[in-house]
């Protein structure tokens, strides 16, 4: 990390920094190797405390220094690892984006394979798009837009498109595959949308205001919607169960039971399921009434 006029480094074990940026990990033991900064640690040269205290000032202990480095810092990795790191990254990426999107005439899922073709017809279409806009920048402006739309009705129409140019280490699997699946859906390499599962869920009526034990967990829809992630911490039984339907289709009450009818993301069926087996000790259920219904607000 650069700082001032200096360059500081941290010896860390590098699994560990991913960890402890994500929050998986808080105990900074774990993390460092040696807790001290260095100027170059390939050589084991310390940084000098007088450096220190121009660089950061010089009240600023130096475990705060290390924790600015650990999280502001980059991280360096070899090529392979990079390589292995960026691999590792597409394959979660294809994994999210085949089990959220299927054909909208037969309503069934695309292999792995399918999905990971279009992206790279995706890919290959936005490197190119990227090149043309940058060569019409660097032109004389003398083109004239055709079909009677002006400049800014040309730059309005490639916002609305989302363009695909491939996965980077820098940003969680979950949001790149929401980027991904939204140029997909725009472009359409392959006829997709967005698939919900449409679920009966019942529940004793008793159960519905107790506030809930089980702590949620996350899943691959979490992402999508953080304000619907944020809901699952707190409330009652009923609450928790409500935050996991995107669109509640009908809602009841049948003498001492409560039933609810919605469409709920393939990704958080599984914790919705897990969620209610054991909030209701098995009185309670989750009944899948069709595997993939499309949205066509998608």
């Amino acid at each position: 990390m650069k700082k001032g006029k200096k360059r500081y480094e941290i010896a860390c074990y590098k699994n560990k920094v991913l960890e402890w940026r994500s929050g998986v990990e808080t105990d900074l033991d774990n993390v460092l190797q040696i807790p001290s900064v260095f100027l170059s640690v390939s050589k084991g040269q310390t940084a000098p405390s007088q450096d220190l205290a121009k660089s950061f000032g010089a009240k600023t202990p130096v475990n705060d220094i290390i924790l600015e480095i650990l999280n502001k810092g980059e991280l360096q990795v070899g090529e392979k690892e990079r390589h292995a790191q960026l691999e590792r990254v597409h394959n979660e990426v294809i994994d999210i984006v085949a089990g959220k999107l299927v054909d909208p005439k037969s309503k069934r899922v695309y292999t792995t394979g399918m999905i990971e073709k279009a992206l790279d017809q995706l890919s290959t279409q936005g490197a190119h798009s990227q090149q043309d806009a940058r060569g019409q920048s660097s032109g004389s402006g003398t083109g004239t837009p055709t079909n009677g739309e002006d400049d800014g009705d040309l730059k309005g129409k490639a916002k609305e498109l989302a363009i695909w140019t491939g996965v980077v280490t820098t940003r969680s699997s979950k949001s790149q595959a929401l980027d991904a699946m939204k140029a997909l859906i725009a472009h359409q390499p392959i006829p997709v949308a967005r698939a919900r599962m449409r679920l009966r869920i019942t529940c004793p009526t008793s159960i519905l205001k107790q506030a809930t034990k089980i702590p949620p967990k996350s899943t691959a829809a979490d992402d999508d919607d953080a304000d619907r992630t944020e809901d699952r911490t707190k409330g009652t039984v009923k609450d928790r169960i409500l935050s996991y339907i995107e669109k509640v289709e009908t809602q009841d009450v049948l003498g001492e039971e409560w039933e609810v009818v919605g469409f709920v993301e393939p990704g958080a069926f599984k914790g919705l399921g897990e969620f209610i087996g054991g909030e209701t000790k098995g009185r309670g259920r989750a009944e899948v009434l069709d595997m993939a219904v499309v949205h066509e607000d998608d």
